[in-house]
């Protein structure tokens, strides 16, 4: 997925209408068997975006042929391939299937990496996050997967301590505030633009959706977290199969399909220069929603 959407993939979303632009059957059955000759249905939340058609066309070029079903409710995607109405999706990290396997006992899993999409820390009065004075207020997103996200910039960028060094499942009450030289404010996402703007915080935790309306890009971040740090490991963007059908050979082939030249350009093009690709592998990226999930249970 694009990093127009990977920010705004946790907030809960109400049950929007799902708008399809591909109805036909998938291409793997329930039960593990797979029809080579029909079409491989990928569910995406960003079907307009160029790099599906790139993508569309060179799967036809290598005889796979691909129908993109596209959701405007992100709780959905998840849901159909679950329930086997879709062979692929590819619109989410790994923090957030590892969320929807927990809640739902489900089985879905990472076939294959896109990309990282670094989280930006915004001000229009600083330049280096040591500029901001001590005892300023930061907004932050609210929502459970990005809120842990960017408090782990802020703790990376030096501002603040978390407990136990954090994680992705730290909250603000994790913050060590004798440790730490700001406190933050943690707001709906739409509202972190807002509230930079408005002046009433010093800085603020942006997700790319919402950069605009501050009336800033992505690269007017001061600070972003190092998409190549294990801590943005639970942030790697996935391609997801159900666990029955992950080992269809195609599935590979449109992996690496996504990951030539052309299709990276347009992807590139659309998250605003901010996406660092990644060909992690299946084997690394289940080993790390193992990890999560496991995590997320004993919490529970």
């Amino acid at each position: 997925m694009s990093s127009k959407h990977l920010r705004v993939l946790v907030p809960a979303i109400a049950a929007a209408g799902l708008m399809m632009t591909a109805c036909a059957a998938p291409g793997s059955s329930s039960g593990g068997d797979t029809d080579s000759d029909a079409p491989i249905t990928i569910g995406v939340v960003n079907a307009a975006d160029a790099q599906w058609t790139i993508f569309t066309e060179k799967a036809a070029e290598e005889g796979i042929e691909v129908e993109i079903t596209n959701f405007s409710d992100y709780q959905l995607p998840n849901k159909a391939l679950d329930e086997g109405t879709l062979d692929l999706n590819q619109f989410q990290h790994l923090q957030f299937l590892a969320q929807f396997n927990v809640a739902t006992d489900s089985e879905l899993v990472p076939v294959g990496a896109t990309a990282v999409f670094p989280l930006g820390l915004y001000a229009t009065e600083y330049t280096d996050p040591a500029d901001i004075p001590e005892g300023s207020d930061i907004a932050i997103p609210n929502d459970e997967t990005n809120q842990a996200r960017a408090l782990l910039v802020l703790q990376e960028a030096g501002l603040l301590t978390l407990r136990d060094g954090g994680n992705s499942f730290s909250t603000v009450n994790d913050v060590i505030a004798e440790e730490s030289t700001v406190t933050v404010t943690a707001v709906d996402a739409a509202q972190t633009a807002i509230a930079l703007q408005s002046g009433s915080v010093a800085a603020a935790i942006i997700n790319n959706d919402f950069v605009g309306d501050a009336g800033l890009t992505a690269e007017d971040a001061i600070f972003n977290d190092d998409p190549s740090s294990p801590a943005s490991e639970p942030y790697i963007n996935i391609w997801v199969a159900s666990a029955d059908q992950a080992d269809d050979e195609r599935f590979a082939t449109l992996v690496d399909l996504w990951h030539t030249e052309e299709v990276e350009a347009a992807a590139l093009e659309e998250s605003g220069g901010t996406a660092v690709f990644t060909n992690t592998s299946p084997e690394e990226l289940q080993e790390i929603l193992a990890g999560i999930e496991e995590n997320l249970r004993a919490q529970a």
